[in-house]
């Protein structure tokens, strides 16, 4: 399926390795020019390396090297304005030529909540809900300005099924998810724009081992006993890949997504048992 959108630029945060890497390698495998934006610059150096190769691919098979999506890395803290104005400016404006942004920032770290301070709520609530609404108001009158534009944030599944460890998160993300709730069905839903939250399960990544290690602790069981108990409780028998989760990714910014908006999008191999 072509999913029309080569040729059009997209920001991905958080892109240098787990489901940020993932959904930039399935929009550059689509022909779309990639601005990857992560904190470390070595990580998101190898990333950038990988993508060229998919992006070599991509114009290969088609015969055409002109074709070569471009990869661009911007290594910056994207919560901060400093962070922003650098990833604008790699795309030649102030975020209003991108035509697809993913959101997305590391989860917070777990923990008991009697152990977290206002320092600690506020640093969840920049990370996870006000940067994806600064990022989502700086970019999408340009995209309704031209037709044409999708926003994805990287969410959560404990948004639909809350993680008592993981408090943080499920207050910062719930916040986020009733902020598109509203904005997607304003005037930019007629112009073509979506946006869509997109709420991973269990999926293979270092955020999982992170969670994982947590129960671990917690419970007084090894890591080990903590994944094999986890992956049972999955319908799939198993947890996700960044692949899958960036082919989702995908199929939303394309143009086939356009009567998609406002959805809270779970990925998580039948876990969450409500309807």
């Amino acid at each position: 399926m072509d999913l029309g959108i080569a040729g059009k630029w997209a920001l991905v945060c958080g892109a240098s390795k787990g489901l940020g890497f993932g959904c930039a390698q399935a929009l550059v495998r689509e022909g779309v020019n990639v601005v990857i934006n992560a904190r470390n610059a070595h990580v998101l150096a190898q990333a950038a390396a990988k993508l060229i190769a998919a992006s070599a691919e991509y114009a290969s098979a088609r015969g055409q090297k002109d074709s070569q999506p471009a990869v661009v890395a911007v290594a910056a803290d994207i919560t901060t304005p400093e962070g922003r104005a650098a990833v604008f400016a790699a795309a030649g404006g102030p975020g209003r030529d991108f035509d697809i942004v993913v959101t997305n920032a590391g989860g917070p770290p777990p923990g008991d909540f009697r152990d977290w301070d206002r320092d600690a709520w506020i640093k969840a609530v920049d990370a996870n809900m006000l940067t994806p609404i600064e990022l989502i108001k700086a970019t999408v009158d340009g995209m309704a300005a031209r037709g044409f534009g999708r926003v994805i944030n990287i969410t959560s599944s404990a948004v639909k099924a809350p993680i008592d460890v993981l408090g943080l998160s499920n207050g910062a993300r719930s916040g986020l998810t009733g902020f598109v709730a509203g904005v997607a069905r304003s005037k930019i839903a007629s112009q073509g724009v979506t946006i869509n939250n997109l709420l991973p399960g269990k999926f293979d990544t270092d955020r999982l081992a992170t969670t994982m290690q947590a129960v671990a602790t917690k419970t007084g069981k090894s890591s080990q006993e903590v994944r094999v108990a986890q992956q049972a409780q999955i319908p799939a028998g198993r947890f996700g890949t960044p692949e899958e989760f960036g082919a989702i990714c995908a199929f939303l910014c394309s143009v086939h997504g356009a009567y998609i908006t406002g959805q809270n999008v779970l990925a998580d191999g039948g876990a969450f048992a409500g309807v």
